[in-house]
């Protein structure tokens, strides 16, 4: 009876897990005809998903972060924001781990609200790390072509988001999430995530690993690619959202 609910389990978290990915992506690859359609959806964003990915170094994906008592989370997602109409659709997947590395509990997680963005600057190079690209290299020229005109960009971003387990409830949490390229605080210096749970108080504030990215396209961007695109220009950036 235990190995046959374990085995449903697992079938129905392979289930969810599958069909957030396939929402993430769907998100990620229709980001470029949403900005088309409005310039308020200027930003898509991943965190230790898509090309950000490298299958020979483990510490690419998913994003970690881990509380003061050495629990963790395990978090990858995909979605496009707005700094004009302070709004977010986005979605992934979770894992909950103990301190000795076990899964509680998996599930897949929604924004809600965009509580605040603070944009640190576009990167012509931010795919450029360490004199090497951003995960697989063949994700390079499909980058170029899911976002025309698109720019790597760094900066935090605060999002209100439910947390959807397999089993059990829901759980509403803050998940904030740190590219840092571009011109980084000095107390934002750390690329990842972070989660604070808002019953309880429980924090998840250590990051561990897992890459993040933004990826800005100016209004009217999309139509500019089928031109030869000018120079970026480095220290431009976008309104920020304060909290």
């Amino acid at each position: 009876m235990a190995g046959e609910v374990v085995s449903k389990q697992s079938i129905f978290s392979t289930l969810i897990v599958t069909w957030v990915a396939v929402l993430s992506f769907a998100i990620f690859l229709g980001a470029g005809s949403a900005r088309a359609e409005s310039s308020s959806a200027n930003y898509t964003f991943l965190v230790g998903a898509g090309f950000l990915c490298d299958s020979g170094d483990s510490a690419t994906c998913p994003a970690v972060v881990k509380s003061a008592d050495g629990a963790s989370y395990d978090m990858s997602g995909a979605g496009t924001l707005s700094t004009q109409s302070k709004s977010v659709t986005a979605a992934g997947t979770f894992t909950h781990k103990s301190t000795d590395g076990k899964a509680l509990e998996t599930g897949v997680w929604i924004a809600s609200e965009l509580v605040s963005f603070d944009s640190y600057g576009i990167a012509p190079g931010a795919l450029l790390r360490g004199g090497q690209a951003f995960g697989p290299s063949q994700f390079g020229p499909m980058h170029s072509r899911m976002f025309p005109g698109s720019m790597p960009a760094g900066g935090r971003a605060v999002f209100r988001i439910r947390l959807l387990p397999v089993w059990g409830l829901s759980k509403t949490a803050t998940l904030e999430v740190n590219c840092a390229i571009g011109k980084v605080p000095p107390e934002h210096q750390v690329e990842g995530i972070r989660l604070a749970f808002e019953v309880g108080g429980l924090e998840f504030n250590e990051e561990v690993s897992g890459h993040t990215l933004f990826l800005l396209t100016r209004p009217g961007a999309t139509a500019a690619a089928k031109a030869p695109a000018p120079e970026a220009e480095t220290n431009s950036a976008p309104n920020e959202i304060q909290r």
